[in-house]
């Protein structure tokens, strides 16, 4: 597995790959594998765990929608990411073992943090039985219900959903194992697709400001993995009172309310909003 990334690569961190598919248990697992492998820490949706607590990062599962859960996951807003960077850097050396649904995401987590190839793809079914990964999937299916290798406690100050029970493993880590069922905001599986012209009409609606915007000329929404970038013409209809906003201050509002709103809506990170003033007309 190759790795290129516009920064250095942590030294002195070994890491470890935990793989396979979503609710096929290796949340409830991660804790026995890690011992078993000498592991210092576990990455784990967007959390970096010793021993069942959180050292720092943000859990997937308290996000309110599958896309921006993914996004947390690997580590994709710079706040979060450059608070992982700095803890792991003032760990090395030490050893990581990294859960993910598939090597490329396993991939994108290494390149988000700047760190190196694995040593080691540990496979699901490598640790788990056949039937064991059933009954994970129906648990999942049936009851939306996702395992942390984390204590109740910080679980229950942090998570924005519900919380379902403690469990404690069969394999004990020092005086204690501690996972946490929880059921998070989003709780549904599968793929989110957005049609194009979503967010169009989401856009037009938010364009609405007062009887401000007269006529949207041209409107344009890119969006790909990374998030996405909005191209407005619009023709304004502003009053000539001394209390009436500048220009300039109507676009900047636009371009937040846009911003936000479709962030909100669909979970896309909006990069870019561009709103250009294409003609002003004036109410007396």
């Amino acid at each position: 597995m190759k790795l290129t990334t516009e920064g250095k690569i942590i030294s002195n961190i070994n890491v470890l790959a935990f793989v396979g598919p979503a609710g096929t248990g290796k949340s409830e697992r991660a804790l026995s594998v890690a011992r078993e492998n000498a592991v210092d820490y576990i990455i784990d949706d967007g959390l970096i765990i010793a021993r069942g607590q959180i050292m720092t990062g943000k859990s997937a599962k308290t996000e309110k929608n599958m896309v921006r859960a993914i996004r947390r996951a690997i580590f994709y807003d710079p706040e979060h990411r450059q608070k992982a960077i700095s803890f792991l850097s003032s760990k090395a050396p030490c050893r990581i073992l990294i859960l993910a649904t598939s090597e490329e995401m396993v991939r994108k987590i290494l390149k988000a943090l700047y760190l190196p190839d694995p040593d080691r793809i540990i496979r699901i079914s490598e640790v788990s039985t056949k039937k064991e990964i059933e009954n994970a999937l129906r648990e999942r299916r049936v009851n939306m219900q996702h395992t942390i290798p984390v204590s109740y406690a910080q679980i229950q100050r942090g998570f924005a959903g519900k919380l379902v029970r403690q469990i404690k493993g069969i394999f004990k880590w020092g005086k204690d194992d501690p996972k946490t069922i929880v059921k998070p905001p989003f709780s549904f599986s599968g793929d989110v697709i957005i049609e194009k012209n979503v967010l169009y009409t989401i856009a037009r609606h938010l364009l609405n400001y007062g009887n401000r915007v007269k006529k949207i000329k041209e409107l344009e929404i890119e969006s790909d993995s990374t998030g996405g970038a909005i191209t407005v013409d619009v023709t304004l209809n502003i009053s000539s009172s001394p209390k009436e906003q500048s220009v300039f201050e109507i676009a900047k509002k636009l371009q937040r309310k846009v911003r936000r709103g479709l962030g909100y809506f669909t979970g896309i990170d909006i990069i870019k909003v561009d709103i250009k003033i294409d003609e002003v007309s004036f109410n007396e």
